[in-house]
């Protein structure tokens, strides 16, 4: 029987840059029915998928501290199974970054609690019946108009944004068969967006 999933603990290994706490999260989604006929996009053939926070009643996207020993797609990686139970195929190209402050810090203006989070797009491929934060964050695939209502914050509704932006993008992919996810660049100022205090 293999060991069971254990979630990093502790911010030892922490990364920080200019007093901002590094984090690394994803929108997860899965391609739930044929692309639109009149577009050709998959936007309304896919879901993504939230996870609950202890006592709130809003939804967040998996995302958690980026570690010195791993890459920024790692943590994202690491934090979507530890968070929502779930792995998949991630692009390496982030769908941007953006300065927020930490939940406990939530109403204050100040550096300290600070963090810059850098999302990534991960098309899910494996879901897990049992996974480490369980307990603490409960998960529910939602289409993407649903998950704008969801969101706690506006950073998030940006990254929902790129994330149609990514999904037009996208190739349609063949009716059978695997394929690659592109690779492609949103503008600097859409990268650097900042959602104030």
């Amino acid at each position: 029987m293999p060991a069971p999933l254990l979630a990093r603990k502790g911010r030892h290994l922490q990364r920080y840059e200019n007093q901002l706490r590094l984090v690394a999260g994803c929108i997860p989604y899965k391609i739930i029915g044929k692309p639109d006929n009149q577009s050709g996009d998959l936007i309304n053939g896919v879901e993504v998928l939230m996870i609950s926070s202890p006592g709130r009643h809003d939804f967040v996207f998996p995302k958690g501290g980026w570690e010195t020993d791993e890459t920024v797609c790692e943590a994202a990686c690491r934090e979507a199974l530890e968070e929502a139970g779930v792995r998949g195929i991630i692009d390496e190209i982030e769908l941007g970054n953006w300065v927020f402050r930490s939940k406990s810090s939530q109403g204050t203006c100040s550096q300290e609690g600070g963090c810059r989070g850098h999302i990534f797009a991960l098309e899910v491929t494996e879901e897990l019946d049992n996974w480490p934060e369980q307990k603490m964050h409960g998960r529910k695939w939602v289409a993407l108009e649903e998950a704008y209502a969801l969101c706690r914050y506006d950073w998030m509704r940006e990254a929902l944004d790129l994330f149609r932006i990514y999904l037009f993008s996208k190739p349609v992919p063949p009716v059978s068969g695997l394929y690659e996810p592109p690779k492609f660049r949103i503008s600097t100022s859409a990268e650097r967006a900042i959602a104030s205090c």
